[in-house]
Formats: C-alpha cells, structure tokens, sequence
C-alpha cells in the first residue's frame, strides 16, 4: 500500500543558528544558548515535527521544564500555535497536550513532579532550562523512558555553574555521538548591541557572564564560593615538603537520607586529599573505614558531623578514638554566623582564597560553588539550607559538608608525635594575618 505525504507549513521560521542547530541534532543533543535565544520556540517546533513525522503507532512527545507551572507559561501556547495549524489536530488543556492526526502525541511537564513521568515511554523529549532540573530527573526518569523505543532528547538551557547542564555539555563536547551547541549572544548578534548596553546598565558582572555570553565560570553575587574561585583551587599543587609539622584533619560526614552519601576527607593545612565516597553503608561499615584512616594516616583531629552521626562517635570512642563532634546546627564560635554550619563554610572559603588545594573531583567543585548565602534579622551570615538546593535542583553538597566539618574548630600539631614543627599552628581566620 502507497503511503501519502502531506506537506504542512505550521508557520515557523528558523533563524540562522536555530537551523544549524537543526539539521546538527542527534539522538543526544545539548544547546547552550543565550536569552531571547528562541530556545522554547525551537524545542517545540523540533517536538511538532518529530511527532508529525512519526512512523511507529502512538508516538510519545515531552517537553519538560523544571516547573509543569513554567511549561504552561512558556511553552503551551507556542505549542497551541505551532501545532493547531495541522488540520485535525486535537487540544487537551487539562493534560496540556496535543495529538496530532497519527495519534502521535507531544505534551508538557514539570520536573517537579516526576512521578507523573514514571513508567511512560518517549519517542522524543525536550529538556528546558536543565540547570534548574532536579538531577534525578534525566537519569532516573527521563532515560529509561527513552529506552523502549531508542527515543532522543534535546536538553537546552543557559549556564548557571557546575551542574546537570554544564556535565550534560561537556560530555556532548567530548562524545562523537552527541550534539554540542553553544551560543553566547555575541556570536550570534541575535540581540542589537543598544539592548546588550541597557542589560549591562542594570545587570551584574557575574548576572550578564551567564545570561548573555553562556558563562558557566560565572556565579550568582550570592553565592559562597564563585566557580572561578574553586576552579583555580583545582588547578594548584603543594609541595608535600612544606607540610612537615602541619596539623592534619580527618572529616567525616555521614549520610543522613537515602540519596546522601558518607564522606571521609583528609586534609592537612592547605591541601585537601581525593575523599573517599560511600554509598549505601551502615555505620559499622563507615566506622571500619574511619579506624583505617585514623591508623593509616594519623591525624591530628577526627572530626564527625553530629546530625546522623552518634552511632559513628559513640563507637569511634568505645574503641578509643578521640573524635569531636561537630553539629551543623549549634551555636557558631562567631556571632557574625548564624551557626556552625555557615561558619565552618565561609571558613573553608577563606581557606581557599588563602591558596587551599583541592583534589582535582568534579563533583566536589560542584558541590562548592552550589550554595548561596544572605543575612537573618540579626545580620548575621547564614548558608542556604539543604532542602532549599535540592529544590533548585542541586545535589547535597555532600563532598563540601565533608571538607567543611575540618574546619570547625582550630587544630594544633600533636608535637611529640610529629616531631618538630615548623607551623605551630594551621591557619586560623579569626587571628590578626
């Protein structure tokens, strides 16, 4: 039996890169692009002709942005627009969704709901404004949808630091098989320069570096520690002569919920060692890792977060091991803190402006430049709780708690266990430099 063509004009008109970007999309694509790009109109027209194209029987479309609230606001109604021009194209409001002729189906979500996502198949899936993503999002719900039917997905976005996009980009850059698109407005002239010059009038430095020219080295003014700041930590080496007689600092966080992890960290003055990351240990298993670290390395203190951490510390101490516990929650050494957590944090901060070293893991520079801070009504300092990151859609900062539990208190050299030294004392934020 002859199969017909139909050729439908829904009306939309590629700009220059947007053609680019289309005739360059594989199976896995991510687009790195500026704002008033047309990256919401490109995914759903890239939607509108795969399900229009579609061969196998009931096609399945998503497109899927971090709030099913923002998919309505920003896209429904271009998908309304694009899609209604095919004649017998069917609207389902409630569902936001279309079905076009061929039963093939494109409709919109929020990653903030992914269970409504759970158990579906997709021939196809836009992901908007990654950044902003629950991580669990792709990994755990969006690609095995894609499975059943070797379905493809275009992930789109601008930088907002180390996280899901900026991962996501640099695998697309360094995988054949994946498309990497990348497009700050001043390449592409897409925004006249008069409009550029009143965005930067009102804009911050770092605010225009990511909104504009797709700067994944540039942080929010709120945040901590600036990308760039840990970047260039990552970059730097330490003679390990020059440690001789330094304090050395065991830290240890313990998971508290299920997607956490427990993390031991070595570190001595201003180096910081590769942690050990566990998954899905009890904790005698931690506590065994612990008694192995403390023997094989000797350090100077044991620090052991409190919160989910009094099994460790209680049998840390049965086997005669003098730990500290450090709680995130209590009382900060500082009144200018709202409490121990933000303190031991902007420590580290200050530790890493003075030269500290960090091992060269990804994750862990992630974890660093996630968290922003403000002030409370007494005008002191707090750090962005955990439940508010994991809302943004940022992993908990596991790998940081670790490295920030050392500084919770000063440490002084065991002396006659080291020998010599010839620093007295690590460095201390709070004396006179």
């Amino acid at each position: 039996m002859l199969q017909t063509t139909t050729t439908v004009s829904t009306g939309y008109v590629p700009h220059k890169f947007q053609r680019e970007i289309h005739a360059g999309l594989k199976r896995f694509s991510v687009c790195v692009a500026h704002r008033r790009f047309g990256k919401t109109v490109l995914a759903v027209n890239t939607l509108v002709d795969a399900a229009l194209r579609c061969r196998k029987p009931d096609g399945r479309f998503s497109y899927i942005a971090p709030f099913r609230s923002q998919a309505k606001a920003v896209a429904w109604d271009y998908l309304k627009k694009f899609a209604l021009t095919v004649p017998g194209t069917l609207l389902a409001e409630a569902d936001l969704s279309v079905e076009f002729p061929n039963k093939a189906r494109v409709r919109l979500y929020g990653s903030d709901n992914p269970d409504s996502m759970r158990g579906l198949y997709f021939d196809g899936a836009v992901l908007d404004e990654v950044a902003d993503m629950r991580p669990e999002t792709w990994g755990e719900v969006v690609r095995p949808a894609l499975s059943d039917r070797l379905g493809w997905c275009l992930f789109i976005g601008t930088p907002k630091g180390p996280n899901l996009l900026h991962d996501l980009f640099l695998h697309a850059q360094e995988d054949p098989t994946w498309f990497a698109g990348f497009y700050p407005v001043d390449e592409t002239g897409l925004i006249a320069e008069s409009e550029l010059e009143l965005a930067r009038a009102v804009m911050s430095t770092n605010s225009y570096r990511q909104e504009f020219l797709c700067d994944f080295t540039a942080s929010s003014d709120n945040v901590l520690i600036p990308v760039d700041l840990a970047s260039d930590a990552a970059k730097r080496t330490v003679d390990e002569r020059l440690l001789a007689g330094i304090p050395k600092v065991l830290s240890v966080d313990v998971a508290r919920f299920g997607s956490d992890r427990s993390v031991i960290f070595r570190r001595c003055g201003l180096a910081a060692y590769t942690p050990i990351v566990l998954e899905s240990v009890d904790n005698m298993t931690l506590t065994g890792r612990v008694v192995n670290e403390i023997i094989t390395w000797q350090p100077d203190a044991v620090f052991v977060d409190g919160g989910r951490g009094e099994g460790v510390i209680d049998r840390l101490r049965q086997l005669g091991h003098d730990v500290i516990e450090v709680n995130f929650g209590a009382k900060a050494n500082n009144p200018r803190y709202a409490n121990l957590r933000t303190e031991m944090w902007d420590t580290m901060a200050q530790w890493l402006r003075q030269g500290g070293v960090l091992p060269p893991v990804p994750e862990l520079k992630a974890d660093l430049c996630g968290p922003t801070y403000s002030f409370d009504a007494q005008n002191r300092m707090i750090l962005e709780p955990k439940d508010r990151l994991k809302e943004r859609g940022l992993r908990s900062p596991d790998l940081a708690d670790a490295l920030a539990i050392g500084f919770a208190y000063p440490v002084h050299p065991r002396i006659a266990q080291h020998g010599p030294a010839r620093v007295q004392h690590e460095y201390n934020p709070y004396e006179a430099a």
